[in-house]
């Protein structure tokens, strides 16, 4: 009897898992088709299981595999199959990412409601489970959650705090410096790819500016946390099959292994740190001791330890901070380096600002603040090879975003280098480097319409922009008295997305001494 029993129990289970799978392979997918056809949008019909997924790849393997011409479009080499989806069904197209339907927006409008009502459209949960292995910091959280988050970490990226956070930065900077002064000769140029140069030395300033005096700790950190992101980022361009993160293969093993070392380095940092501010010793001005004093002023206040954050709450947004923080401002030095290659009676003009307001001194926070074109140079940069190719939203309930209905499961999409380039909001001349565009500031460079948005925007609008956008006038500040640069005949434009908009052989620049 029992052994029946068992049968009929297998029976029902297996029903019930069949079921479940079909629909989120198959019913839940044309359910979604049929609603958005309903509403006026087009798309490709949707394909069991991968959707459009082989199509998107072969399409970005394609694209990587030829470089392009500086007058190329570039939007159609970072993210080619949405380029083409656009050009066949319309700005407000959808595609499929495997069973999930991906909604491209492009209206400056939508944008703006989208990033502003963060409480309606959440940040996407990436359907892979493995991205949370890299960091489930502030960027992920969503409602109550962010908001405390949010709370805590802001006093670290005030101004007044960064301004403390400056000798830092010179030193990292003045360390890479130093280095190529040591390896170019004088009076010729000399081929040098700054990329790598350029990550390791915003590397360095995450790790003195997060850990101080720990910041050799934090270079193991930053290792490994590079190290994690590539796993991410090969897993993320297949299927995820639900389950396949338990199996105990050689790369999960070894990103568990990463996390537990990740955690672990950092916990000892920060029970090191609390130690000390136990004993009476003051808060120090790098962003874990700023945090950590934020923290239990907030359980302090309300005499709860649920109003703050966790041991392990702390330790992933230290991991956030780094992955974000060195990414998003290698890429924005590379490419600015290139650009004034590319145009060098802009580094010229940029050279004598800097040379004008802070001399062949040591800049400080008053110098850098009055380099109004460097600031465009940097502005321009962000505007052409955004750190951020697309931004993934999704909304919790049914909603009416302007006239487009939008049901519950849709992905949304803001291709952000689409709308960087899209010349009905910049004019014909959107591809093209000017930064005189942005000369009376960003609001009279986009006319009003929500359409540059290289740090996000609304409330989630990048917690780190402030921080980003000082070391790096502070590192081409610095680079412009010391060097002048043009591009090696060896540098091949290649723009290439994964995280962030890389250049994907490197920039091999001529660099001379001045």
């Amino acid at each position: 009897m029992e052994f029946y029993y068992n049968i009929i129990i297998a029976a029902i289970l297996l029903v019930i898992y069949t079921w479940k799978v079909l629909n989120w392979a198959w019913f839940r997918p044309k359910k979604l088709e049929k609603y958005l056809r309903k509403s006026g949008l087009k798309g490709n019909p949707y394909k069991l299981l991968y959707g459009d997924l082989k199509e998107l790849t072969k399409s970005v393997i394609e694209a990587k595999s030829k470089p392009i011409n500086f007058s190329d479009d570039v939007p159609q080499r970072l993210i080619p199959f949405f380029c083409d989806s656009i050009n066949k069904n319309g700005k407000s197209s959808f595609v499929w990412l495997g069973p999930y339907p991906v909604l491209l927006i492009t209206d400056p409008e939508h944008i703006k409601e989208i990033f502003t009502k963060n409480y309606v459209y959440q940040k996407e949960t990436h359907p892979n489970p493995f991205s949370k292995l890299l960091a489930i910091g502030l960027a992920k959280l969503e409602e109550d959650k962010w908001a405390k988050h949010r709370k805590i970490i802001n006093p670290a990226f005030q101004v007044e705090k960064l301004k403390h956070m400056l000798p830092a930065f010179y030193q990292s900077y003045s360390e890479m410096i130093s280095k190529w002064e040591e390896i170019i000769p004088k009076e010729t140029s000399f081929e040098l790819d700054v990329w790598p140069d350029l990550q390791l030395m915003t590397a360095e300033v995450i790790s003195r500016t997060a850990f101080g005096s720990s910041y050799e700790e934090g270079r193991i950190v930053f290792e490994l946390q590079r190290e994690q992101a590539e796993h991410v980022i090969d897993i993320s361009r297949s299927v995820y099959i639900p389950g396949t993160r338990f199996l105990p293969t050689k790369r999960n093993k070894r990103m568990l292994e990463i996390k537990k070392q990740v955690q672990t380095t950092i916990k000892l940092i920060i029970d090191k740190r609390l130690r000390a501010m136990e004993a009476g010793e003051p808060s120090k001005n790098d962003l874990l001791g700023i945090l950590l004093e934020s923290n239990m002023k907030e359980i302090e206040q309300h005499g709860s330890k649920d109003f703050g954050m966790t041991t392990i709450e702390v330790i992933e947004e230290c991991k956030l901070f780094y992955f974000a923080g060195q990414e998003t401002t290698s890429v924005l030095l590379v490419w600015t380096m290139i650009l004034l290659c590319l145009h060098p009676e802009w580094q010229a003009r940029a050279r004598e600002e800097v040379l004008q307001v802070i001399g062949n001194e040591k800049p400080n926070f008053e110098g850098l603040s009055h380099l109004k074109i460097v600031t465009m140079i940097l502005h321009e940069t962000l505007r052409l090879f955004p750190p951020v190719p697309t931004y993934r939203r999704r909304n919790k309930d049914e909603v009416k975003l302007g006239d487009l209905s939008l049901p519950v499961g849709v992905l949304l999409f803001i291709p952000t280098v689409l709308i960087h380039y899209d010349k009905e909001l910049w004019g014909e001349d959107a591809k093209e480097f000017k930064p005189e565009r942005f000369s009376e500031g960003v609001s009279k460079a986009t006319k009003g319409h929500f359409s540059f948005i290289p740090f996000s925007g609304g409330p989630r609008v990048c917690i780190g922009q402030n921080f980003a956008m000082i070391e790096a006038k502070m590192a081409i500040a610095m680079i412009l008295q010391k060097f002048s640069f043009e591009l090696s005949p060896s540098y091949t434009h290649a723009p290439v997305a994964s995280f962030t908009i890389r250049p994907q052989y490197g920039a091999p620049l001529l660099m001379r001494k001045l």
